[in-house]
């Protein structure tokens, strides 16, 4: 898959870190929208519904559930790819079970590195489904 039409999604109500994701994922080709609210993450998604390959949604912000987010943006997009963060313990049973094979966890702090992998696993995931 192209990168420079992979269009990533990025949910964090962390600015430095949702600034720097972005920047590193930005220089690896990907196609990166920011979000610092679930709000403002599904005006992304309601105004573009097959705009996004993959989400990466923090596990642990104000407003909607991760969980609530992800299912409703799954039923926008349902090749939709998500990817939790969080420094807590997160339950995506429901996620998974909406987007089989979908769905990876990182534990935060993590490495830039490892979204990057994350995200080459979870298009590569994608690619097999079609």
């Amino acid at each position: 898959m192209d990168h420079a039409i992979t269009r990533i999604l990025l949910v964090d109500d962390e600015p430095s870190l949702l600034k720097m994701l972005g920047v590193y994922l930005g220089r690896l080709g990907y196609s990166v929208t920011l979000a610092n609210s679930t709000e403002e993450a599904w005006a992304e998604v309601e105004a573009a519904p097959s705009g996004y390959a993959i989400a990466v949604l923090d596990g642990s912000m104000p407003g909607l559930s991760m969980e609530d987010l992800a299912l409703k943006m799954l039923r926008a997009n349902p090749s939709l790819c998500v990817i939790a963060v969080s420094g807590y313990s997160v339950n995506t049973t429901a996620i998974e079970a909406a987007a089989p094979g979908r769905v990876a966890v990182l534990q935060k702090p993590f490495a830039p590195e490892m979204l990057a992998a994350a995200v080459r696993r979870m298009l590569a995931a994608q690619e097999e489904a079609l």
